[in-house]
């Protein structure tokens, strides 16, 4: 078989395994949209009726005109006859722009999986067509062109992504590269397993506030009108789940960016005592209810990106406050070690993590106490962002944790980027 037919073979793989996951992305970001836009105009409705009337009444006649958008409106009709008429043009207006934002970001994204997608996906595949030359340049075997199309055959009847068959011809002579082929399919699925696996917990997790808003609205319909107490407990869990899937799709954003390099470090010298000092009294300010300290033994200047490693140590300062009781000491720290790298750490006393979760905690969506991550407004990410600020940084982490004595994660950063 020729190079430029090899060369052909490798292209139609990852052009197949590029579409699939352009197709998915696609379905994601679509329903996404679609969810962003009904959350945030039943919003705007409750918060026009509540103004207006006071409470949300269920059997009220209500009615949406979406165009033309210049004279668009929410109208209103209870049964006492009062009438609410919402201008509701500069809400089509600022949805449309809020869409066309995210619709651009969305299809920058898009756009790079198709123009790069194949490329990428073609470089993860070169191992498998310089081994189909190497064996085309080994003229001195006398392999059958039978056994060839053999094996072409077998590669285009197995899935790249979906399937864990593997290849297997029972030809002696060509085993090694059946191995090697088997190998490269191993990890392009070990990869795609793992897409597959974000996409599905984002998904979850981004339908967990829905199911909550959504709940808390039929409560309103329901009971609402009748039991303030009902009425403010609900407005404020709308409120709340709203904050945190805004937050969720930050960090899930600030992720794909990262990974897509979008997100670019601004390295400056600056003195890593004075970030963590204006950490320490952030954290006073806002949460009053544990202890902070902080232990400064020497003065210390690193270089990096000041604000993504103050954000470093913002979300490991927040994780040990959801992990520690009311009353207790959260440590901050920083130092040089015997290494010559500087460090900065996070200390607390809480209830501290299972030895086998330790290796995961730095993963998406890991949670070593969903139940008590959740009451308190995690999402789960909040590791894997500082492990991919610090990766960038060419730094690493040090996690000592002992359940029900605490845990100390401490940052090492190079001398000098």
């Amino acid at each position: 078989m020729s190079r430029k037919s090899k060369s052909k073979n490798v292209t139609s793989i990852a052009i197949k395994i590029n579409s699939i996951f352009v197709r998915k992305l696609f379905v994601n970001f679509l329903i996404l949209d679609i969810f962003l836009i009904l959350i945030l105009i039943g919003l705007w409705c409750i918060e026009g009726e509540m103004n207006f009337y006071g409470e949300l009444i269920p059997n009220a006649q209500r009615s949406f005109n979406f165009y033309p958008i210049e004279t668009s409106n929410y109208t209103v009709i209870w049964d006492n006859g009062m009438t609410m008429v919402n201008e509701a043009s500069t809400l089509i207006y600022s949805l449309k722009k809020i869409i066309i934002a995210v619709g651009i970001v969305e299809g920058l994204f898009l756009l790079d999986e198709i123009i790069f997608g194949t490329s990428k996906t073609r470089k993860v595949l070169r191992p498998l067509n310089e081994i189909a030359e190497t064996a085309n340049r080994l003229s001195n075997i006398d392999f059958d062109e039978q056994k060839f199309q053999s094996l072409e055959d077998a590669i285009s009847k197995i899935s790249p992504v979906t399937s864990d068959e593997r290849i297997h011809i029972g030809d002696s002579e060509l085993q090694g590269l059946e191995d090697a082929i088997n190998k490269l399919l191993d990890r392009m699925r070990d990869s795609y397993r793992q897409q597959a696996r974000f996409v599905s917990d984002a998904s979850h997790e981004l339908r967990t506030p829905i199911s909550v808003i959504q709940g808390y609205a039929n409560m309103l319909d329901r009971w609402g009108k009748d039991d303030e107490s009902v009425l403010e407990e609900s407005i404020e869990a709308i409120k709340s789940e709203s904050e945190n899937m805004k937050n969720l799709v930050e960090q899930l954003l600030f992720l794909a960016r990262g990974i897509n390099g979008k997100t670019q470090l601004t390295i400056n010298e600056f003195s890593l005592n004075d970030m963590m000092n204006e950490v320490l009294e952030e954290s006073k300010m806002i949460d009053r209810n544990h202890i902070y300290s902080y232990i400064n033994l020497e003065k210390i200047n690193i270089y990096g990106d000041m604000g993504l490693l103050k954000q470093t140590a913002r979300i490991l300062v927040e994780n040990a406050s959801k992990y520690t009781a009311d009353g207790e000491n959260i440590i901050l720290r920083t130092g040089i070690n015997d290494k010559g790298e500087p460090y900065f750490s996070v200390q607390d006393n809480g209830i501290g993590i299972d030895e086998e979760d330790v290796p995961h905690i730095f993963e998406r969506f890991f949670r070593a106490d969903t139940a008590r991550v959740r009451k308190n407004g995690g999402t789960g990410l909040g590791l894997s962002i500082a492990k991919w600020i610090i990766d960038n940084h060419k730094g690493y982490f040090s996690v000592l944790s002992r359940k029900e004595i605490g845990t100390r994660i401490t940052v090492f950063l190079p001398q000098k980027l």
